[in-house]
């Protein structure tokens, strides 16, 4: 059996996403699969080895181009295949960050619209290449791509998986008409798909009630992390209390919250400080700025530091050296891989009761929920950490126990094969030869 699954590129940024597709695919390719990694829109952004074929399809620039004006449907195919270059789509990744998804409706709706859209010049190149690699399964990245099912599960005669990866965020900020569209288009496309990969229970319900899913065709395979370089527990110190914020700095990542409650716990005569760490884009250096100033003008500015985006190596070190991890998001978070590095790193948690956090923090036991709706619930659950550091090392051992058996790449492969090949068996015309 021979699988092709499509990933979104995230325009040069750390994706959650994107990172847990390679690692599914890597593991997955480590356990002898015949799996192909191919990237869509831009190349992949990961910190672990990127196991991603070169060619890039639904190349951004294009894409964009196409979306905009149909003076750019007919370019010459050398002119394509220069603007599809790796190169001149890590060139506009940073620009692309940036874009608002208020500004977006127009273009999702035309990708989502496949071989009726703009773009179905893309979808052909798509086609054309899947042929050659002649899958038994496509796994598509998410519901903004579910259009191209119909299309690609006939050409290539193949079943379709798709992936749930928190699109319900991106999908309900799009302005009307064209959520709305974007929203019909996902529930008729959603026929032509086999089945469903949700990564934990919480979006799996969410995306049958929101989507209009077929409950019966939606699988739960729960998030798997690269444990092997935790090998070493957190070690900090038993001075200064360090909290980490390890995500992309927005303000739906709630850091303006976490810099609130430091700023509690400091006027309290609480010897804490705040080190975030995570990918910054143009767009919200002013959010940064602002998180700042009110930390400075409550005189805890000396307590909060960024460090910018961290390699690997450096993301271990980093939340080694933490007491505990929070990222207090102000959305339902779907996933949570931050959570379970965290975790892997022997590092408690203290997360909103919201989305997936109480799902993983209740398999894991390693961390504290608060209720987001109190304002000082953050700020309580991190002091009670500062208070009793006996128990951040017990809630960090039961988290560091609970990822390393139940949420590691290694299961998540396992787990993902098994569902590719309970379709396979399925499907009328790959039963007979897989």
């Amino acid at each position: 059996m021979r699988v092709a699954y499509l990933a979104s590129g995230a325009a040069g940024m750390y994706c959650g996403s994107c990172m847990r597709d390679n690692l599914l695919a890597a593991t997955l390719i480590k356990q002898s699969r015949d799996v192909v990694l191919l990237p869509l829109y831009t190349p992949l952004r990961t910190d672990e080895r990127d196991v991603s074929s070169g060619k890039v399809y639904y190349g951004g620039i294009n894409v964009y181009l196409k979306g905009k004006s149909s003076l750019f449907r007919g370019l010459p195919r050398a002119l394509e295949n220069l603007l599809d270059a790796p190169r001149a789509l890590r060139g506009v990744g940073r620009f692309a960050v940036n874009t608002d998804a208020r500004t977006l409706g127009e273009l999702t709706v035309s990708v989502l619209r496949a071989e009726h859209g703009p773009q179905r010049r893309e979808l052909a190149k798509l086609v054309a290449g899947l042929h050659v690699i002649a899958p038994s399964l496509i796994n598509l990245p998410n519901l903004m791509f579910i259009g191209t099912a119909r299309a690609l599960r006939g050409a290539l005669d193949a079943p379709v998986v798709c992936t749930l990866a928190g699109e319900d965020i991106f999908l309900d900020a799009l302005p009307e008409p064209y959520r709305a569209e974007a929203l019909e288009i996902i529930r008729e496309s959603a026929l032509h798909v086999d089945a469903f990969v949700a990564p934990t229970q919480y979006y799996a319900r969410h995306a049958v009630a929101h989507f209009g899913l077929d409950a019966g065709r939606v699988h739960v395979v729960p998030l798997g992390i690269h444990v092997d370089d935790f090998s070493e527990p957190a070690t900090a110190s038993e001075g200064v209390f360090d909290i980490g914020y390890l995500a992309r700095v927005c303000p739906e990542k709630g850091l303006a919250n976490l810099c609130a409650a430091l700023a509690r716990l400091r006027g309290a005569g609480r010897n804490c400080r705040v080190r975030a760490a995570g990918y910054l884009g143009k767009v919200h250096r002013g959010y940064l700025a602002q998180c700042v100033a009110r930390l400075e003008s409550s005189g805890a500015g000396g307590a909060f530091g960024y460090i910018g985006e961290v390699s690997r190596a450096e993301k271990l070190a980093f939340l080694r050296s933490l007491h505990v991890v929070s990222v207090p998001c102000l959305y339902n978070e779907s996933k949570g891989i931050y959570v379970l590095e965290a975790m892997a790193a022997g590092v408690p948690v203290v997360q909103p009761r919201v989305g997936s956090f109480p799902e993983l923090i209740g398999q894991t036991g390693g961390g504290l929920l608060y209720d987001p709706a109190d304002e000082d619930g953050l700020t309580t659950a991190i002091a009670r950490l500062m208070d009793d550091r006996e128990l951040g090392r017990a809630l960090g051992g039961a988290g560091r126990a609970s990822v390393r058996e139940k949420f590691t790449a290694e299961v998540m492969a396992r787990n993902t094969w098994a569902l590719y090949e309970r379709v396979c068996a399925s499907h009328p015309a790959r039963s007979a030869t897989t």
